[in-house]
This record gives structure tokens, sequence and C-alpha cells, in this order.
């Protein structure tokens, strides 16, 4: 039990390390900043005692499926903290509630795209974070269907600010959560207010459609 919490400890220090990594390489060159960020997770989910992979999966893994670097798919945006702030209780992966607070909501449009609006929630459990996951048009088809996170700050998930305030919300970092490879964890499925309509294609995906 206390070697599984330590390996947990140190799992949770390598993912800080790489976010903090992956903000500082975006600021000159967003595309080594990505690839940076596929190679250290491809080793973590190979060689970790914490990988979220099965056994089984472990074996055959060989690199997690992404899209390749998009810019088109970079945005940031202004938290519109003008609306009134609601609690949700969302299910989980396993029918767990999570409990969330809404403090806002980010326009997702730059030159190249407008992907409508995603609400941005505040985690309801020890210590906080900021939380954004999201489905959209390919969920289940070209990615899970439960969803993918964008942000997800208690897990050190986080693309940073402009110096404007703005939130970096880059979906070529955008990822599966750790219940996507194992229903052993429990992990909030994105609410129906969260659904894009048009596919996102962009970050990690599932391995079949390599189009």
């Amino acid at each position: 039990m206390s070697e599984s919490l330590l390996t947990l400890l140190d799992w949770r220090r390598r993912l800080s390390d790489l976010y903090a990594e992956v903000r500082r390489l975006s600021r000159d060159d967003p595309q080594a900043a990505h690839a940076h960020w596929q190679a250290v997770r491809n080793e973590l989910f190979a060689r970790h005692p914490q990988t979220p992979l099965t056994a089984q999966a472990r074996a055959d893994f060989r690199a997690l499926p992404v899209w390749p670097y998009d810019p088109a798919y970079s945005f940031s945006a202004a938290v519109q903290t003008d609306l009134p702030p609601e609690q949700f209780v969302v299910q989980t992966s396993a029918g767990h509630d999570m409990p969330l607070v809404r403090v806002g909501r980010v326009a997702l449009q730059n030159e190249h795209h407008d992907l409508g609006s995603l609400d941005v929630y505040w985690t309801q459990v020890y210590g906080g974070g900021l939380f954004v996951p999201f489905r959209d048009a390919g969920s289940g088809h070209s990615s899970y269907g439960g969803g993918r996170y964008l942000l997800d700050t208690v897990k050190s998930a986080d693309l940073g600010s402009l110096p404007g305030g703005q939130l970096v919300l880059d979906f070529n970092f955008a990822y599966h959560p750790s219940c996507f490879y194992d229903p052993q964890w429990s992990c909030p499925l994105a609410p129906p207010q969260n659904h894009l309509s048009a596919e996102v294609r962009a970050g990690e995906r599932l391995a079949a459609r390599l189009d």
C-alpha cells in the first residue's frame, strides 16, 4: 500500500514536470512542446508502475495514438465569468457522483475554427482545480465515447495562461481519461453542455481510423 502511494506521488510529480516543460516550450515552439508531451507520456505509460494500462495492454504497448500537431486547433480565451455559478453532479465512468461548480465559459474561436464554447468547472474535491472535459462529433468513433480532457489542473494537466489572463486551450494536448484504458478507474464524463458539434481532429485518438 505504502509503496503504491509513493509510486503515485512520483507519477504526479512527473506529470507536473511534464506540463511545466510543455508550457515553457510552447512559448517558442508549440510543435516541439507537443512532441515532448508525446514522448514523456509514452515513456510513463510503458514503464511507470502507475500506468493506467492493463498488464495485457502494457505488454503490447508501443505509443499512444495522436493526431499530428495542428496549430489550427490551438485557442486562447478569457473565461466569461458573467454567468451565474451553477453546481453540477456529473456521473463518472464507474457510476459515482462527482460534484463540479461552473466558474465560467470559454469561446473557442480563432482564424481557422469556430467550435462554439465550453463550460469551465472547478472540481469540488480536496484542493480543487480547473477542469475542462469535452466530447465532440468524433467521440465514440475517432476518440473515446466518454470524452477527453483539455485541462485538469488537479492532475497537473495545465497549459497555462497568457499575460492578459486568457487560458491556453490547445486541443493538440487533449487526452483520454484513465478509465478509457482500464475500467477499474473512475473518471468524470463530459456533461451534455460540453459537447462540441464538430469533430476535433487533434490530440489523443483511437488507434483505428488513421485517415
